[in-house]
């Protein structure tokens, strides 16, 4: 029998041990993105030993290493994506880590992940994508904050825990990292970032829920106010299709902060959000890497056009992804949206309104941009490909993960610690409306 102390090091062990073992079928590219694959969901086995005693349930820390192969399985096999593949097993351990050991050594593994999604994006920047100094200053200024909670005492470890948070979990003005994340990574990093880093924040950020300042609601669910609408805003703008998730994906996710910091969250229930955001997000990256990878990374949206006649299977599992990221029921986004907003007080009605109004927002640039690919005129000269089995894959597990968010019990997705604070003046310090 192994020892319950030793599957926090297993689960982070593996997927490293991985990219030593994968290195050896370098030169075989089909074999290498198997390999990779496996590695990435044999961590699943060692997290659930470790998942349960989590402040924000065990969702999230499961799905991570799933949201990792669907990454995988959605690119292409060509030789150039090899070593984002690679680097895909790096970032799952540092995630696993950063979550399940004990500190100091989970926030040194924060560190590493922040720290390597920084290299990458100074290393891998194009012409069409210009390297973005102010995003990888972002995860720069998130690696110190965690520094700086790891080696001080309240409150000043309190405020750094914050700043890391606000870049992961992105908060506006601290959201360009994670923009910068989502449109400038490399291969499938994207997509995988989408998910990877709002899990490891909002672990972060749960572990000091009960002690973060109450002088700073106020401002937290003002920036959170203006996120929602200037990331819908931007999305309606947006006439690059990456650029347009990663700003919808924003909107999304300050209605959680709005949540966080005008109510008395249970942290499991925004769990079940963020789990839908990043799943969603990045079944539309991966959607559109389809048509990248069939037309040219450069490709014109209004380009492509007519692809529900042609490409049906493809039409199918884009328009169920659209639905889902739209937060329309059975899927998981609304059930986390309302899940929070039917366990959680209302403090501003005008709060809800403007909440409410991203949400709308949601439904006409999501809508629009799925419209644009499937319908309209068919072009003679457009060479049309169906999805092929691994790209069928990648998308039938995300739709099936977010209907699965949206049908499951919300008990499920329950830690078995404290989640919540229960009573808001039963210490100093809490955070309260």
């Amino acid at each position: 029998m192994i020892p319950d102390a030793l599957f926090p090091w297993l689960a982070t062990g593996l997927p490293l041990v991985g990219v030593l073992t994968c290195r050896i079928v370098w030169e075989d590219v089909p074999q290498l993105k198997t390999c990779c694959l496996i590695w990435s969901l044999l961590s699943v086995a060692p997290i659930l030993k470790v998942a349960s005693n989590l402040p924000e349930g065990p969702l999230l820390l499961f799905l991570l290493p799933i949201a990792a192969a669907i990454s995988l399985l959605g690119q292409p096999i060509h030789a150039d994506h090899r070593f984002s593949w690679l680097m895909t097993l790096v970032c799952l351990g540092f995630g696993i880590g950063a979550i399940t050991l004990p500190t100091p050594l989970s926030h040194l593994l924060l560190v590493g992940l922040l720290m390597t999604i920084a290299g990458l994006l100074i290393r891998h920047h194009t012409a069409l994508w210009p390297i973005s100094w102010w995003g990888i200053i972002l995860f720069c200024l998130a690696a110190l904050g965690v520094v700086v909670a790891a080696f001080t005492n309240p409150p000043r470890s309190l405020w750094a825990t914050l700043v890391t948070s606000v870049v992961l979990v992105p908060l506006l003005p601290f959201h360009t990292g994670y923009l910068t994340a989502l449109t400038r990574l490399p291969g499938n990093l994207p997509s995988f970032a989408a998910f990877l880093l709002p899990t490891v924040g909002l672990h972060f950020i749960a572990s000091a829920l009960q002690a973060i300042p109450v002088t700073i609601a106020g401002p937290i669910s003002f920036c959170a106010l203006i996120g929602a609408l200037y990331g819908a805003g931007k999305a309606l703008a947006q006439t690059r299709i990456r650029l347009m998730l990663a700003y919808g994906s924003l909107s999304f996710i300050s209605m959680l902060w709005w949540f966080a910091a005008a109510s008395h969250m249970a942290v499991s229930r925004a769990a079940v959000l963020v789990a839908s955001i990043g799943l969603a997000t990045c079944g539309l990256l991966i959607a559109w890497q389809i048509i990248r990878t069939r037309y040219g990374d450069d490709v014109d949206p209004s380009s492509i056009s007519g692809l529900a006649s042609s490409m049906p299977s493809y039409a199918v599992l884009l328009s169920l992804l659209a639905l889902a990221a739209m937060g329309l029921p059975p899927f998981g986004v609304f059930a986390g949206f309302m899940g929070l907003l039917l366990h959680s007080p209302i403090p501003s009605i005008v709060g809800l309104l403007i909440m409410l109004a991203a949400w709308l927002a949601a439904s006409w640039y999501i809508l629009n941009a799925v419209q644009r690919l499937l319908f309209g005129a068919r072009r003679n000269d457009l060479r049309y490909h169906d999805v092929v089995q691994h790209e069928w894959a990648a998308l039938f597990m995300t739709i099936v993960a977010l209907a699965g968010l949206g049908f499951a019990p919300s008990e499920w997705f329950m830690s078995n610690g404290v989640a919540l604070i229960s009573d808001p003046q039963s210490q100093a310090g809490l955070w309260q409306r």
